[in-house]
Protein backbone atom coordinates (compact mmCIF):
# COMPACT_ATOMS: atom_id res chain seq x y z
CA UNK A 1 0.00 0.00 0.00
CA UNK A 2 2.60 2.29 1.11
CA UNK A 3 4.52 1.46 -2.06
CA UNK A 4 1.35 2.06 -4.04
CA UNK A 5 0.78 5.43 -2.82
CA UNK A 6 4.65 6.89 -2.84
CA UNK A 7 4.10 5.26 -6.90
CA UNK A 8 1.01 7.46 -7.25
CA UNK A 9 2.58 10.58 -5.91
CA UNK A 10 5.69 10.28 -7.88
CA UNK A 11 3.35 9.72 -10.84
CA UNK A 12 1.62 13.14 -10.33
CA UNK A 13 4.39 15.29 -8.65
CA UNK A 14 5.40 17.98 -11.63
CA UNK A 15 7.02 21.16 -11.38
CA UNK A 16 5.36 24.60 -10.95
CA UNK A 17 5.60 25.87 -14.36
CA UNK A 18 8.48 25.03 -16.90
CA UNK A 19 9.66 26.77 -20.19
CA UNK A 20 8.10 26.18 -23.69
CA UNK A 21 9.89 27.47 -26.66
CA UNK A 22 7.15 29.39 -29.10
CA UNK A 23 6.61 27.83 -31.93
CA UNK A 24 6.51 31.33 -33.55
CA UNK A 25 5.39 35.15 -33.49
CA UNK A 26 3.98 37.38 -35.27
CA UNK A 27 6.24 40.21 -36.45
CA UNK A 28 4.57 42.92 -35.13
CA UNK A 29 4.04 41.29 -31.35
CA UNK A 30 7.67 40.89 -31.16
CA UNK A 31 8.15 44.38 -31.51
CA UNK A 32 5.61 45.51 -29.54
CA UNK A 33 7.41 43.26 -26.70
CA UNK A 34 10.65 45.31 -27.51
CA UNK A 35 8.65 48.55 -27.29
CA UNK A 36 7.37 47.89 -23.96
CA UNK A 37 10.94 46.87 -22.71
CA UNK A 38 12.53 49.89 -23.70
CA UNK A 39 9.45 51.69 -21.93
CA UNK A 40 9.83 49.42 -18.99
CA UNK A 41 13.29 50.30 -19.05
CA UNK A 42 13.13 53.60 -18.97
CA UNK A 43 10.68 53.89 -16.33
CA UNK A 44 13.05 51.86 -14.14
CA UNK A 45 15.96 54.04 -15.01
CA UNK A 46 13.48 57.07 -13.54
CA UNK A 47 12.72 55.58 -10.18
CA UNK A 48 16.40 54.96 -9.59
CA UNK A 49 17.71 58.50 -10.95
CA UNK A 50 14.72 60.25 -8.27
CA UNK A 51 15.85 57.71 -5.64
CA UNK A 52 19.95 57.43 -5.95
CA UNK A 53 20.49 61.29 -7.14
CA UNK A 54 17.54 62.69 -6.06
CA UNK A 55 17.28 64.75 -10.15
CA UNK A 56 14.57 65.27 -12.01
CA UNK A 57 14.57 61.85 -14.49
CA UNK A 58 12.44 64.38 -17.58
CA UNK A 59 15.50 66.66 -17.01
CA UNK A 60 17.76 63.68 -17.68
CA UNK A 61 16.39 62.12 -20.84
CA UNK A 62 15.77 65.76 -22.06
CA UNK A 63 19.64 65.92 -21.72
CA UNK A 64 20.14 62.61 -23.62
CA UNK A 65 17.51 63.62 -26.11
CA UNK A 66 19.89 67.22 -26.63
CA UNK A 67 23.18 65.05 -26.75
CA UNK A 68 21.72 62.99 -29.84
CA UNK A 69 19.89 65.22 -31.78
CA UNK A 70 20.56 69.14 -30.02
CA UNK A 71 21.37 70.31 -33.49
CA UNK A 72 21.90 69.24 -37.12
CA UNK A 73 25.73 68.60 -36.21
CA UNK A 74 24.87 66.25 -33.43
CA UNK A 75 22.23 64.77 -35.28
CA UNK A 76 24.57 63.91 -38.38
CA UNK A 77 27.38 62.70 -35.96
CA UNK A 78 24.69 60.44 -35.04
CA UNK A 79 23.99 58.54 -38.12
CA UNK A 80 28.04 58.37 -38.68
CA UNK A 81 28.59 56.50 -35.83
CA UNK A 82 25.71 54.33 -36.05
CA UNK A 83 26.44 53.58 -39.84
CA UNK A 84 29.97 52.47 -38.64
CA UNK A 85 28.78 50.56 -35.69
CA UNK A 86 26.29 48.95 -38.26
CA UNK A 87 29.19 48.19 -41.02
CA UNK A 88 31.04 46.36 -37.88
CA UNK A 89 27.73 44.14 -37.26
CA UNK A 90 27.44 43.73 -40.43
CA UNK A 91 31.09 41.96 -41.04
CA UNK A 92 30.87 39.97 -38.09
CA UNK A 93 27.07 38.91 -38.96
CA UNK A 94 28.39 35.95 -41.52
CA UNK A 95 30.61 33.99 -38.93
CA UNK A 96 28.33 34.64 -36.15
CA UNK A 97 25.19 33.17 -38.20
CA UNK A 98 27.74 30.03 -39.44
CA UNK A 99 28.46 29.73 -35.79
CA UNK A 100 31.75 31.16 -35.82
CA UNK A 101 32.47 33.23 -32.91
CA UNK A 102 34.44 35.66 -34.53
CA UNK A 103 35.98 38.36 -31.45
CA UNK A 104 38.54 39.73 -33.57
CA UNK A 105 36.68 42.86 -35.19
CA UNK A 106 38.74 44.60 -33.48
CA UNK A 107 41.82 43.87 -34.30
CA UNK A 108 40.49 43.34 -37.88
CA UNK A 109 39.23 46.70 -38.07
CA UNK A 110 43.01 48.07 -36.79
CA UNK A 111 44.30 46.01 -39.45
CA UNK A 112 42.51 47.80 -42.43
CA UNK A 113 43.37 51.25 -40.43
CA UNK A 114 47.32 50.27 -40.22
CA UNK A 115 46.81 49.70 -43.75
CA UNK A 116 44.99 52.94 -44.94
CA UNK A 117 47.50 54.88 -42.68
CA UNK A 118 50.56 53.35 -44.57
CA UNK A 119 49.15 53.82 -47.66
CA UNK A 120 48.29 57.79 -47.36
CA UNK A 121 51.75 57.91 -45.64
CA UNK A 122 54.07 56.17 -48.41
CA UNK A 123 51.75 56.66 -51.93
CA UNK A 124 50.40 60.32 -51.24
CA UNK A 125 52.97 62.04 -53.57
CA UNK A 126 53.06 59.06 -55.99
CA UNK A 127 49.40 58.64 -57.16
CA UNK A 128 46.93 60.21 -58.30
CA UNK A 129 43.86 60.85 -56.10
CA UNK A 130 41.58 58.45 -57.59
CA UNK A 131 44.25 55.94 -57.59
CA UNK A 132 45.38 56.91 -54.43
CA UNK A 133 41.50 56.12 -52.80
CA UNK A 134 41.37 52.87 -55.20
CA UNK A 135 44.84 51.58 -53.56
CA UNK A 136 43.54 52.18 -49.81
CA UNK A 137 40.47 50.89 -49.83
CA UNK A 138 42.06 47.31 -51.83
CA UNK A 139 44.77 47.46 -48.85
CA UNK A 140 42.42 47.75 -46.25
CA UNK A 141 40.39 45.28 -47.27
CA UNK A 142 43.30 43.06 -47.66
CA UNK A 143 44.50 43.25 -44.82
CA UNK A 144 41.44 42.97 -42.85
CA UNK A 145 40.62 39.60 -44.78
CA UNK A 146 44.34 38.68 -44.26
CA UNK A 147 43.83 39.71 -40.08
CA UNK A 148 40.51 37.10 -40.49
CA UNK A 149 41.84 34.19 -42.64
CA UNK A 150 44.25 33.18 -40.15
CA UNK A 151 41.77 31.87 -37.48
CA UNK A 152 39.48 30.85 -39.53
CA UNK A 153 42.30 28.33 -41.43
CA UNK A 154 43.46 26.82 -37.95
CA UNK A 155 39.78 26.59 -36.92
CA UNK A 156 38.68 24.86 -40.27
CA UNK A 157 41.89 22.42 -40.18
CA UNK A 158 43.03 22.04 -36.81
CA UNK A 159 39.60 22.62 -34.95
CA UNK A 160 41.43 25.26 -32.66
CA UNK A 161 38.67 27.57 -29.99
CA UNK A 162 38.42 30.92 -32.50
CA UNK A 163 37.02 32.82 -29.62
CA UNK A 164 40.12 32.64 -28.11
CA UNK A 165 42.38 32.91 -31.58
CA UNK A 166 40.64 35.72 -32.50
CA UNK A 167 40.56 37.76 -29.30
CA UNK A 168 44.43 37.11 -28.90
CA UNK A 169 44.44 38.51 -33.06
CA UNK A 170 43.07 41.45 -31.41
CA UNK A 171 45.88 42.34 -28.82
CA UNK A 172 48.97 41.84 -31.83
CA UNK A 173 47.18 44.04 -33.75
CA UNK A 174 46.25 46.78 -30.85
CA UNK A 175 50.11 46.48 -30.69
CA UNK A 176 51.32 46.64 -34.22
CA UNK A 177 49.39 50.32 -34.41
CA UNK A 178 51.05 51.60 -31.35
CA UNK A 179 54.48 50.58 -33.01
CA UNK A 180 53.91 52.09 -35.68
CA UNK A 181 52.26 55.81 -34.40
CA UNK A 182 55.84 54.99 -32.14
CA UNK A 183 57.62 54.81 -35.62
CA UNK A 184 55.54 57.45 -37.54
CA UNK A 185 55.20 59.80 -35.12
CA UNK A 186 57.06 62.72 -34.42
CA UNK A 187 57.70 63.12 -31.29
CA UNK A 188 58.82 59.89 -29.08
CA UNK A 189 56.30 57.94 -27.18
CA UNK A 190 53.39 59.64 -28.92
CA UNK A 191 50.46 57.04 -29.50
CA UNK A 192 49.49 59.43 -31.95
CA UNK A 193 50.94 60.29 -35.42
CA UNK A 194 48.49 63.63 -35.73
CA UNK A 195 46.69 64.35 -38.98
CA UNK A 196 47.59 62.76 -42.28
CA UNK A 197 47.80 65.41 -45.10
CA UNK A 198 45.66 67.83 -42.73
CA UNK A 199 46.72 70.94 -45.50
CA UNK A 200 45.92 69.27 -49.09
CA UNK A 201 43.67 66.75 -47.72
CA UNK A 202 44.71 64.58 -50.11
CA UNK A 203 43.22 60.84 -49.28
CA UNK A 204 39.95 62.35 -47.14
CA UNK A 205 36.91 61.27 -48.53
CA UNK A 206 34.59 63.97 -50.57
CA UNK A 207 32.06 65.78 -48.83
CA UNK A 208 28.89 65.45 -50.85
CA UNK A 209 27.07 68.70 -50.60
CA UNK A 210 28.96 70.23 -48.25
CA UNK A 211 28.75 67.13 -45.62
CA UNK A 212 31.52 65.10 -44.56
CA UNK A 213 29.19 62.38 -42.92
CA UNK A 214 26.63 61.50 -45.92
CA UNK A 215 28.73 59.58 -48.12
CA UNK A 216 29.54 57.33 -45.08
CA UNK A 217 26.03 56.58 -43.98
CA UNK A 218 25.07 56.11 -47.84
CA UNK A 219 28.17 53.88 -48.00
CA UNK A 220 26.89 51.44 -45.49
CA UNK A 221 23.35 52.12 -46.29
CA UNK A 222 23.87 50.41 -49.72
CA UNK A 223 26.05 47.55 -48.29
CA UNK A 224 23.72 46.75 -45.92
CA UNK A 225 20.84 45.57 -48.07
CA UNK A 226 23.76 43.86 -50.32
CA UNK A 227 24.15 41.93 -47.01
CA UNK A 228 20.71 41.15 -46.64
CA UNK A 229 20.65 40.00 -50.02
CA UNK A 230 23.57 37.82 -49.63
CA UNK A 231 22.49 36.27 -46.42
CA UNK A 232 18.87 35.46 -47.29
CA UNK A 233 18.79 34.98 -51.23
CA UNK A 234 22.41 33.85 -52.36
CA UNK A 235 23.98 30.31 -52.82
CA UNK A 236 26.56 31.42 -49.99
CA UNK A 237 24.23 32.83 -47.60
CA UNK A 238 22.38 29.78 -47.72
CA UNK A 239 25.49 27.59 -47.24
CA UNK A 240 26.83 29.19 -44.29
CA UNK A 241 23.48 28.88 -42.43
CA UNK A 242 23.74 25.12 -43.14
CA UNK A 243 27.30 25.21 -41.79
CA UNK A 244 25.93 26.74 -38.54
CA UNK A 245 23.07 24.61 -38.35
CA UNK A 246 24.89 21.14 -38.52
CA UNK A 247 28.15 20.43 -40.22
CA UNK A 248 27.14 17.17 -40.55
CA UNK A 249 24.16 18.14 -42.51
CA UNK A 250 26.24 20.35 -44.50
CA UNK A 251 28.62 17.63 -45.30
CA UNK A 252 25.84 14.91 -46.26
CA UNK A 253 24.69 17.17 -49.08
CA UNK A 254 27.91 17.95 -50.93
CA UNK A 255 29.36 21.55 -48.95
CA UNK A 256 32.75 22.11 -47.97
CA UNK A 257 32.58 23.22 -44.72
CA UNK A 258 36.44 24.02 -44.78
CA UNK A 259 35.66 26.19 -47.47
CA UNK A 260 32.64 27.44 -46.23
CA UNK A 261 34.20 27.91 -42.58
CA UNK A 262 37.26 30.25 -44.52
CA UNK A 263 35.24 32.01 -47.47
CA UNK A 264 32.83 33.62 -44.40
CA UNK A 265 35.38 34.60 -42.05
CA UNK A 266 37.46 36.18 -44.78
CA UNK A 267 34.05 38.39 -45.87
CA UNK A 268 33.71 39.33 -42.47
CA UNK A 269 37.43 40.80 -42.08
CA UNK A 270 37.13 42.08 -45.11
CA UNK A 271 34.40 44.46 -44.27
CA UNK A 272 35.94 45.29 -41.00
CA UNK A 273 38.98 46.50 -42.88
CA UNK A 274 36.70 48.32 -45.14
CA UNK A 275 35.42 49.79 -41.93
CA UNK A 276 38.98 50.60 -40.92
CA UNK A 277 39.25 53.08 -44.44
CA UNK A 278 36.20 54.97 -43.35
CA UNK A 279 37.43 55.58 -39.89
CA UNK A 280 41.13 56.83 -40.99
CA UNK A 281 40.29 58.68 -44.43
CA UNK A 282 36.56 59.97 -43.53
CA UNK A 283 36.45 60.03 -39.81
CA UNK A 284 39.85 60.55 -38.11
CA UNK A 285 42.17 61.20 -40.35
CA UNK A 286 44.81 59.96 -38.13
CA UNK A 287 45.62 56.67 -36.68
CA UNK A 288 46.00 55.77 -33.04
CA UNK A 289 45.37 52.60 -30.83
CA UNK A 290 42.07 53.62 -29.53
CA UNK A 291 40.16 54.70 -33.46
CA UNK A 292 38.42 51.46 -33.33
CA UNK A 293 36.37 53.29 -30.54
CA UNK A 294 35.22 49.47 -29.13
CA UNK A 295 32.99 49.17 -31.79
CA UNK A 296 34.32 45.50 -32.68
CA UNK A 297 33.07 44.59 -29.25
CA UNK A 298 29.34 46.61 -29.06
CA UNK A 299 28.85 45.37 -32.82
CA UNK A 300 28.76 41.75 -31.05
CA UNK A 301 25.49 42.64 -29.00
CA UNK A 302 24.36 45.04 -31.88
CA UNK A 303 24.61 41.91 -34.18
CA UNK A 304 22.94 39.23 -31.38
CA UNK A 305 19.98 41.65 -30.35
CA UNK A 306 18.74 41.96 -34.27
CA UNK A 307 19.01 38.24 -34.64
CA UNK A 308 21.35 38.56 -37.31
CA UNK A 309 18.38 40.78 -39.58
CA UNK A 310 20.98 43.43 -41.13
CA UNK A 311 17.81 45.53 -41.55
CA UNK A 312 16.84 45.04 -37.70
CA UNK A 313 20.59 45.57 -37.11
CA UNK A 314 19.93 49.62 -38.44
CA UNK A 315 17.08 50.28 -35.42
CA UNK A 316 19.62 47.99 -32.83
CA UNK A 317 22.58 50.26 -34.15
CA UNK A 318 20.91 53.30 -33.83
CA UNK A 319 19.38 52.46 -30.21
CA UNK A 320 23.03 51.99 -28.66
CA UNK A 321 24.69 55.39 -30.57
CA UNK A 322 21.88 57.27 -29.42
CA UNK A 323 22.32 56.27 -25.96
CA UNK A 324 26.08 56.65 -25.90
CA UNK A 325 25.59 60.24 -27.24
CA UNK A 326 22.54 60.94 -24.83
CA UNK A 327 24.76 59.81 -21.81
CA UNK A 328 28.01 61.99 -22.96
CA UNK A 329 25.76 64.93 -22.42
CA UNK A 330 24.12 64.08 -19.59
CA UNK A 331 27.69 63.18 -17.50
CA UNK A 332 28.99 66.75 -18.89
CA UNK A 333 25.71 68.44 -18.06
CA UNK A 334 26.06 70.91 -14.92
CA UNK A 335 22.55 70.51 -13.97
CA UNK A 336 22.20 67.21 -13.71
CA UNK A 337 25.71 66.83 -11.50
CA UNK A 338 25.96 62.98 -12.97
CA UNK A 339 28.98 61.44 -13.75
CA UNK A 340 30.08 58.87 -16.21
CA UNK A 341 29.30 56.09 -14.15
CA UNK A 342 25.68 56.86 -13.42
CA UNK A 343 25.59 57.21 -17.52
CA UNK A 344 27.34 53.66 -17.90
CA UNK A 345 24.22 52.65 -15.37
CA UNK A 346 21.79 54.11 -17.02
CA UNK A 347 22.86 52.28 -20.70
CA UNK A 348 23.36 48.98 -18.54
CA UNK A 349 19.89 48.94 -17.44
CA UNK A 350 18.38 49.61 -20.63
CA UNK A 351 20.35 47.16 -22.71
CA UNK A 352 19.42 44.59 -19.99
CA UNK A 353 16.01 44.63 -20.31
CA UNK A 354 15.93 44.93 -23.94
CA UNK A 355 18.21 41.57 -24.21
CA UNK A 356 16.21 40.31 -21.31
CA UNK A 357 12.76 40.71 -23.19
CA UNK A 358 13.85 38.26 -25.98
CA UNK A 359 13.07 35.58 -23.69
CA UNK A 360 9.04 36.41 -23.61
CA UNK A 361 9.62 36.88 -27.72
CA UNK A 362 10.95 33.02 -27.91
CA UNK A 363 9.92 31.08 -25.00
CA UNK A 364 6.27 31.56 -22.62
CA UNK A 365 6.10 30.16 -19.25
CA UNK A 366 3.44 27.34 -18.73
CA UNK A 367 1.94 26.50 -15.57
CA UNK A 368 1.04 23.54 -13.90
CA UNK A 369 -2.62 22.81 -14.83
CA UNK A 370 -4.95 21.79 -12.42
CA UNK A 371 -7.38 19.59 -14.21
CA UNK A 372 -4.44 17.25 -14.99
CA UNK A 373 -3.34 17.29 -11.26
CA UNK A 374 -6.54 16.00 -10.65
CA UNK A 375 -6.95 13.56 -13.28
CA UNK A 376 -3.92 12.11 -12.31
CA UNK A 377 -5.46 11.51 -8.68
CA UNK A 378 -8.10 9.93 -10.04
CA UNK A 379 -6.12 7.57 -11.59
Amino acid sequence: MNKTAAAKEKKTREPLFHIVKKSGIVWWKAWLIRIAAVIAALMVVAVITLVMTGQNPLEMYKAMLDGAVGNSTRTWNLLQDTALLLLVALAVTPAFKMRFWNIGAQGQVLAGVLATTACLRYFTDKLPTPLLFVVMILCAILAGAVWAVIPSIFKAYLNTNETLFTLMMNYIAINLVAFFCFRWSKNSGNDVIGLINRKSKVGWLPEIGGNKFLLIVLTVAVLTVVSFIYLKYSKHGYELSVVGESENTARYIGINVKSVVIRTVILSGAICGLAGFLLVSGVHHTMTTEVEGGRGFTAIIVSWMAHFNPFYMILTSFLIVFMEKGAIQVASSKNLQLDDNFSSIVIGIIILFIIGCEFFINYKIKFKSKNKEEEALKQ
